[in-house]
C-alpha cells in the first residue's frame, strides 16, 4: 500500500495538461503548473526560488511557492533546456497553442522550443528565432521528440485533430498513421517506441509503424508520461486519467503492473529529482493540488492536499423561507428508503449542517441559485415519492441524472411539465416554419430571376451583332441591376439560412434536455411529443 510520508497545502487549483518540472537554477527541481487563476505557481521545497519582481510574485500562503502573473489563460507549457549559454531550464508558456516541446529535432545545432499551432509548427530558439517551421494536416494537439529511425538524430511525432500522428524529419513527413479519434498526447519509450492517448480514452505503444498494444476506457486520458516504475530497465507508461486513477502497464504487453487513485482528475504526470537525493522521483498531480512523489520499486511517496472538492450543485443556497413553488416540475417514484434521498442531498449541496427527515419520514427543503435567484424544491414523502419543482429544465435533468448515478437506477418513470420550456419550443418551432417558408421564396425568385438573366443575355448579344449600341446599354444596365438584386437575395438567403440553423439548434437543445429527464432510455422514447411535433416540418 502507499504510505504519505507528509502532507502540504497548497492552496492552487491546476489545470489539466499544465504540469510540468524544471530546473530553472541548475540544481533544484521545480513542480510548475498553470493554475484557473490565470496564473502559473512554481513550487520549490528548498526555498531558493524566492525571488520577486515583473510578473513573479511571492505566494502569501507558502514560502515555497512563487507564482507567475500570465493574466491569460495558459493553454501549454513546458519546461527544459533552451540554450547552453546560461545554466538552468527554460520555461515556455502559450495561451493559443495547444502543444509545447523542447529539445533537439534533426540537423539543427540548438535546442528548439516547438510550437504547435493551427496546422502550423514552429521551432524558436533561445533567441526568438524561428530556424523550424513545416505545415501538418490539423490543428496540433500533441508534441514529442524521440528517435524514430534510429539514426541517432530526434524526429518529431505531431499529433493532431484529424485523427493522425506525423512523423517528421526535420521538415519533411517520414510517415503518418491513422487512428480512431483525435490524438491528444504523445510520450517517447525506450528505443522507437511511443506511446498515444486518444480522446475517446484509447491509450496504446507504436513500436514505429507497428501498433504493440491498445486499450480503450470509458474515461479520458488527461497525461501519459514513461518511466521504470519496477526498477528493471525497461520503462512503462504510467497513465493519469479523468476519473482520478493512475495506472502503470506493461510497454509490451499493456498488463497493469501498478495503479492507485486521486479523488480528483490527474492534471500531469511529470519526473524530477524532488528530493535531492540524486534518483528522479515521478510525481502526478491532480486537478485540486494533490500530488504524489514516488521513485523506482518505492512504496512511499509524498502527498501534497490541496483543497476541498466543491459538492456538484454547490451554486444552489439552503432557502430557510418561504419562497414560491416553480410552475415546472419533474415527479417519479424510488424504490429506495428517504434516508438514501437525504444522504445524496447532503453530499451533492454545500451544506452548514446535514439535513434530517420531517417527523412524518418527508423531506421538503427548498434551494436558491447564487447565479439567477431561481427557487429549485425537492421533495419527498415518507413513500419516497419525490418531486423536484424548478423552471430550469436543464437544472432538473441533472439533478435526475446525478441521483440515478447515485442510486445506479436502471429504469426510471418520469412525469413531467415545463410550461415555460413548452412555450419556447412553440415559439421555436414557429420561427422554424417561418424561416423555412421564406427560404423557399427566396428559392423561387432566384429560379425566376436566373431565367430572366438568360433572356436579358440573349437579348444584349442580339443588340451588339446588330451594332445597336444603345440598346446593348439598355439590357446591360437591366443585367447589372438585376445582379445586385440577386447579391442582395443571396445575403438574405444566407442570413435567413442562419437564422433558421440557430432555431434547429435550439430545438435540438430543447429535446437533449427533455431526453436526460428519464435513465436510461434513448431519445426516441423520452419525448415522443417534442419529436412529433417538429417531425411535420420538411426540413
Amino acid at each position: 500500500m502507499l504510505v504519505p510520508v507528509f502532507t502540504l497545502d497548497l492552496k492552487q487549483k491546476i489545470l489539466p495538461g499544465r504540469v510540468c518540472i524544471g530546473k530553472y537554477d541548475s540544481a533544484h527541481a521545480c513542480l510548475t503548473a498553470s493554475t484557473t487563476a490565470d496564473k502559473v505557481f512554481i513550487h520549490n521545497p528548498h526555498q531558493r526560488l524566492g525571488t520577486s519582481g515583473g510578473r513573479m510574485s511571492l505566494s502569501q500562503s507558502s514560502a515555497d511557492i512563487s507564482l507567475l502573473n500570465i493574466n491569460q489563460t495558459v493553454s501549454a507549457i513546458t519546461a527544459g533546456v533552451l540554450t547552453q549559454a546560461r545554466h538552468g531550464d527554460t520555461l515556455v508558456v502559450s495561451d493559443g497553442a495547444n502543444a509545447i516541446a523542447i529539445g533537439r529535432l534533426g540537423h539543427h545545432m540548438s535546442p528548439l522550443a516547438l510550437i504547435g499551432g493551427n496546422c502550423s509548427i514552429h521551432g524558436f530558439d533561445s533567441e526568438g528565432n524561428d530556424p523550424f517551421w513545416t505545415v501538418t494536416g490539423d490543428n496540433v494537439t500533441s508534441l514529442t521528440l524521440t528517435d524514430f529511425d534510429g539514426d541517432e538524430e530526434n524526429e518529431l511525432l505531431v499529433g493532431s485533430e484529424d485523427f493522425d500522428i506525423r512523423v517528421f524529419k526535420n521538415e519533411e513527413i517520414m510517415f503518418e498513421i491513422s487512428e480512431t479519434e483525435a490524438v491528444t498526447a504523445l510520450c517517447p519509450m525506450q528505443g522507437s517506441r511511443f506511446g498515444y492517448a486518444l480522446a475517446n480514452g484509447t491509450v496504446g505503444v507504436y513500436e514505429k509503424l507497428s501498433r504493440w498494444w491498445r486499450i480503450k476506457s470509458k474515461n479520458q486520458a488527461i497525461a501519459i508520461y514513461s518511466y521504470d516504475l519496477d526498477g528493471d530497465g525497461v520503462p512503462e507508461l504510467i497513465t493519469g486519467w479523468s476519473n482520478g486513477k493512475i495506472d502503470a502497464r506493461n510497454d509490451r504487453s499493456g498488463e497493469v503492473m501498478f495503479k492507485d487513485n486521486f479523488q480528483s482528475t490527474v492534471a500531469g504526470i511529470v519526473e524530477g529529482d524532488y528530493r535531492m537525493d540524486g534518483k528522479n522521483q515521478l510525481i502526478a498531480c491532480s486537478v485540486d493540488g494533490e500530488a504524489m512523489v514516488g521513485y523506482k520499486a518505492s512504496l512511499h511517496y509524498h502527498v501534497f492536499e490541496l483543497t476541498r472538492q466543491l459538492p456538484r450543485f454547490s451554486m444552489y443556497a439552503l432557502c430557510t423561507v418561504a419562497v414560491t413553488p416553480p410552475q415546472g416540475y419533474v415527479k417519479f417514484k424510488l424504490p429506495e428508503r428517504v434516508a438514501r434521498i437525504v444522504m445524496w442531498v447532503n453530499s451533492n449541496f454545500l451544506l452548514l449542517e446535514d439535513l434530517q427527515l420531517d417527523d412524518d419520514g418527508a423531506l421538503d427543503v427548498s434551494f436558491l441559485s447564487l447565479r439567477t435567484s431561481m427557487p429549485l424544491l425537492i421533495q419527498a414523502n415518507s413513500q419516497c415519492e419525490m418531486t423536484i419543482r424548478t423552471d430550469d429544465m436543464e437544472l432538473a435533468s441533472d439533478l435526475i441524472q446525478a441521483l440515478a448515478n447515485y442510486l445506479n437506477l436502471e429504469d426510471l418513470q418520469v412525469e413531467a411539465d415545463f410550461p415555460s420550456e413548452l412555450d419556447q419550443l412553440a415559439s421555436l418551432l414557429e420561427r422554424v416554419e417561418e424561416y423555412h417558408a421564406t427560404r423557399q421564396r427566396l428559392s423561387a425568385e432566384m429560379a425566376d430571376h436566373s431565367g430572366v438573366i438568360r433572356t436579358l443575355v440573349v437579348r444584349a448579344e442580339d443588340a451588339r451583332l446588330m451594332s445597336d449600341m444603345e440598346s446593348m446599354r439598355h439590357w446591360y444596365r437591366e443585367l447589372y441591376n438585376l445582379n445586385k438584386d440577386l447579391i442582395s437575395g443571396y445575403k438574405i438567403r444566407c442570413n435567413n439560412h442562419q437564422e433558421l440553423l440557430n432555431c434547429l439548434k435550439q430545438v435540438n437543445q430543447t429535446i437533449q434536455k427533455a431526453g436526460r429527464l428519464r435513465d436510461p432510455y434513448p431519445l426516441t422514447q423520452i419525448s415522443p411529443i417534442s419529436l412529433s411535433e417538429a417531425s411535420h416540418l420538411d426540413f
